[in-house]
């Protein structure tokens, strides 16, 4: 069984083929020469970070299904410069267009040391920003960015940090490397 930890970076498909009428973009194949193996989970192509690629279905199934509740941690340049109080409503869960949401795992933290994005987030002198940790245990679409947004904290950048055990660590965007996993 073939579990590979891959550092999506900003701009690249979570999909190996690019999208028929869309505009061309890097894909997955750009960066990963596995036959057999396909990813657990997404990430949208303006984030970046961990991403889970197996060729087991089963271990799939457990990192995606939201019965099982997998923790993902992600790192978060906002807008704002919010205090505990701000911070409140996420660790209550907010409500989407497609729900509430569970509870997250929250707090502020310096900036962490990353990459430079390519191409950099937007500096405003009259607009703060900080960078916080949320940890999600659904997976819906842009779920992270739209909690932030429903708080008044607009993402300005996202990097998926971890997922369930796994992290980041050492994986530079672009690279990959596999692990030994159980199901």
């Amino acid at each position: 069984m073939a579990l590979l930890l891959f550092n999506k970076p900003f701009g690249v498909l979570c999909q190996f083929s690019e999208e028929p009428n869309g505009p061309p973009r890097p894909t997955l194949a750009a960066f990963i020469d596995r036959p057999g193996v396909y990813p657990a989970g997404r990430l949208d192509h303006d984030s970046e970070g961990l991403l889970l690629l197996t060729d087991d279905g089963r271990l799939q199934s457990r990192i995606t299904d939201p019965r099982f509740k997998m923790p993902k941690t992600y790192l978060a340049q906002v807008e704002g410069d919010p205090d505990d109080t701000a911070l409140e409503p996420l660790r209550r869960g907010v409500h989407l267009k497609d729900g509430p949401t569970l509870p997250a795992e929250v707090r502020r933290i310096d900036s962490p040391e990353l990459w430079p994005r390519d191409p950099p987030v937007r500096f405003r002198k009259s607009v703060p920003d900080c960078w916080l940790e949320l940890t999600i245990r659904e997976g819906r679409n842009r779920q992270v960015r739209r909690m932030t947004a429903a708080a008044g904290l607009p993402t300005l950048r996202l990097v998926r940090w971890q997922i369930g055990e796994w992290t980041l660590e050492g994986l530079a965007p672009g690279e990959w490397r596999e692990i030994t996993a159980r199901a």
